[in-house]
């Protein structure tokens, strides 16, 4: 199920924080619950992934996407993402989870979570993301332009170009279907 208290938790906590630069990082403070895990008795991957929407949710009301979104009558989606999982998340136990905006590009915006236990990193997620509007895509300069940030994309960490660059290469769709099974 989806966490939606702590979402609304998070909005509500992030607006009585100060407002952040675009391409700042937000912080927030979680804790493993025992709905949170799974037959291994650590955070299931899938809650992972819910729990960086967290700080996304909090990273895009401290800059003012969230308002920017409601204002233009704009959607936001994830179209794709690429997780490193390093080190397990046991119940109980407190994580943060640091959330900013690398760079974006013509048509999407790349945003960089890591979830930090302690001094160590145990997630590191690079999600694709698209602000939408009924005509598709909108671009993201216009997007960071209503939050604020009227300049290029700064250049993107070299491990970030070559993700994008590597899934450029991935067939779509792909080959196997299911049908010629």
């Amino acid at each position: 199920m989806y966490p939606i208290i702590r979402v609304i938790k998070e909005v509500l906590k992030a607006k009585r924080m100060p407002s952040l630069h675009p391409l700042g990082s937000h912080v927030s403070h979680h804790r493993c619950w025992p709905q949170d895990i799974d037959q291994y008795l650590e955070m299931n991957n899938g809650r992972i992934l819910t729990m960086l929407d967290l700080g996304r949710t909090g990273l895009a009301q401290r800059t003012g996407l969230l308002d920017a979104l409601r204002k233009e009558s704009w959607g936001l989606t994830m179209a794709g993402a690429s997780i490193r999982y390093r080190k397990r998340i046991r119940p109980f136990v407190k994580f943060r989870i640091v959330s900013k905006a690398v760079g974006w590009s013509e048509r999407f915006f790349y945003l960089e979570h890591t979830i930090w236990i302690g001094d160590q990193c145990a997630v590191q997620a690079l999600f694709r993301a698209a602000v939408t509007d009924k005509n598709g895509i909108v671009n993201p300069a216009r997007v960071f332009a209503a939050v604020g940030l009227d300049q290029p994309s700064p250049e993107k960490p070299a491990w970030v170009q070559a993700w994008i660059d590597a899934d450029n290469t991935r067939p779509w769709p792909p080959a196997d279907d299911g049908t010629s099974h």
